[in-house]
């Protein structure tokens, strides 16, 4: 009951934004359908007629269909940018196969005596296509059209990771946050369009079409949906800012800035791999980063002081349960020889070296801890595995690797890496169902996330690391019966970013100053 009330809640207090999110979603599909139903039905009867197009032609779409779709937003990024543009070629590539493939089996399976009963009352080419084939085929087209929108029904969330906005927003956000509410609040809508469009277009399926003007009605109708999504009009003369999803929700993020600094400005929701890219190529102004990241220098960013201390201390240690310790007492203290040894000027060099030179998270761990004398070659395996897990960024790979490698070369344990997790939630999730022994985490990320402490204890414990760190190992110990483990040494804390050029052309070098600077351009 109490969930439901969550979500009933949450849903009141952000209605209008769900509302936009939801119009969106629903213009991004239908937008990328249209576009799909344009290409590919014609597609679909030209190999119908030539049939030696059709394996070619298929098996391209195929390989298309084949393709993840963060990697083809990837590959897209770099031509169409940010925004609706890579979001809707996305959806369009993978609507393409059910369209072509239904179009031609549609076509190439009506009976050849119907075709030749069409040609023997003088009908041309063209006039049996439309009066004859396409209405008979047309059930099967519209199978096409139905598995392709409910296709892109699920895959039109991943548009929030590159700012076309969408339901992803809530997803991604709750996944982050470890809030199950705002996740089902994007969740649950993307689930009933997708059960609707399957709805409307299943009964569409059992109409018999005895003309044409009935099919392009219905076409009509599908590109008339396009219309919820209305691009944004963004002005370019102003700053405008690419925060993560996290970020968004977080008090000490978007939502602090606003409260504490009246920071008011154009925002988008991106993600943090395409954020960087976004702002070194000019895209974006203004970004939410992390203070140990590698490519801060590397694309020429400063961090923002943040001048009225909202951001707590991030530091980051391993956390483990408190029942594998006592069944592997000897954890402990490997994990602990870490402590200490990576400051945050140690830990941006370590992340360049993944972020921007493309080096594996593996050999750049082996590579420090040979520097510090403590690598030792891998143990024979003779007890039992730890499964070690991390989110999904660079600095938690090296992490784990650097865990990995420790406990390989100082017991007798095997390590199994479950990287990759996804954010805190995931992480955390798999912890607490031991899925996963042990993982990186940051104490302002306990803090705020997980005990989700609130405004008044963020500013009692304020910028002070031993006092926050205090407070969630005994929070945590309480509460979830697991360890943090001795910090690592570095503070990756949140961070306001903007390119170095700007900052000195704008005079600008505080979150107060940027608030400033935008309160005077209204």
């Amino acid at each position: 009951m109490n969930d439901k009330s969550n979500l009933w809640d949450f849903v009141a207090s952000h209605w209008e934004k769900l509302l936009g999110q939801t119009g969106q979603h629903i213009g991004l599909t239908f937008m990328s359908i249209s576009l799909a139903i344009i290409i590919g039905v014609p597609t679909g009867i030209l190999i119908s007629r030539k049939r030696n197009l059709s394996p070619p032609i298929l098996g391209f779409a195929g390989v298309l269909q084949t393709i993840p779709s963060l990697a083809l937003l990837g590959l897209l990024i770099p031509v169409l940018g940010i925004g609706a543009k890579p979001a809707i070629a996305a959806l369009f590539l993978y609507g393409l196969l059910p369209i072509i493939r239904n179009t031609y089996t549609g076509i190439t399976n009506i009976d050849p005596e119907i075709k030749e009963a069409a040609s023997g009352l003088g009908m041309s080419y063209r006039q049996s296509l439309l009066k004859v084939e396409l209405p008979l085929a047309m059930p099967v087209i519209l199978a096409g059209i139905r598995i392709a929108t409910i296709v892109n029904v699920g895959v039109a969330t991943l548009a929030a990771y590159i700012a076309a906005g969408g339901l992803g927003e809530f997803i991604f956000g709750g996944i982050s946050l470890n809030n199950t509410t705002m996740m089902l609040a994007g969740a649950i809508p993307a689930a009933i369009l997708a059960l609707l469009f399957d709805f409307v277009l299943s009964r569409l399926q059992k109409i018999r079409f005895r003309k044409i003007a009935g099919i392009f009605s219905i076409m009509a109708a599908i590109v008339l949906l396009s219309g919820f999504y209305i691009i944004p009009s963004i002005d370019r003369s102003k700053l405008l800012a690419g925060f993560t999803p996290e970020f968004m929700g977080r008090a000490d993020g978007y939502v602090g800035l606003k409260q504490v600094y009246g920071l008011n400005i154009p925002t988008v929701v991106i993600n943090d791999a395409v954020m960087y890219k976004a702002i070194y190529e000019k895209k974006l102004d203004v970004v939410s980063g992390y203070g140990t990241d590698g490519r801060i220098d590397a694309y020429q960013l400063v961090s923002l002081e943040d001048d009225r201390k909202i951001f707590p201390p991030y530091y980051a240690a391993p956390i483990i349960k408190e029942q594998t310790l006592r069944r592997f007492p000897e954890l402990e203290p490997v994990l602990n020889l870490l402590a200490g040894r990576i400051n945050d000027s140690i830990m941006t060099s370590l992340n360049y070296q993944v972020d921007y030179k493309h080096r594996e998270p593996a050999d750049v761990a082996r590579e420090f801890l040979e520097k510090q004398n403590l690598y030792k070659p891998p143990r024979p395996v003779r007890k039992n595995t730890i499964r070690i897990g991390s989110k999904v960024f660079d600095e938690q790979y090296i992490l784990a690797s650097l865990y990995t490698q420790l406990i390989r070369g100082y017991t007798d344990l095997d390590v199994s890496p479950k990287t990759g997790l996804g954010g805190t939630k995931i992480c955390f999730d798999a912890l607490m169902n031991d899925q996963i022994d042990l993982y990186p985490e940051y104490t302002g990320t306990g803090l705020t996330v997980m005990l989700q402490a609130d405004s008044a204890t963020v500013r009692r414990l304020g910028a002070d690391k031993e006092a926050v760190y205090d407070y969630v190992q005994t929070a945590f110990n309480e509460q979830y019966q697991v360890k943090w483990l001795k910090p690592v040494g570095f503070n990756n804390t949140y961070a306001v970013m903007m390119r170095k050029e700007d900052v000195q052309r704008l005079g600008i070098r505080t979150i107060s100053d940027l608030s400033g600077y935008l309160n005077v351009q209204k």
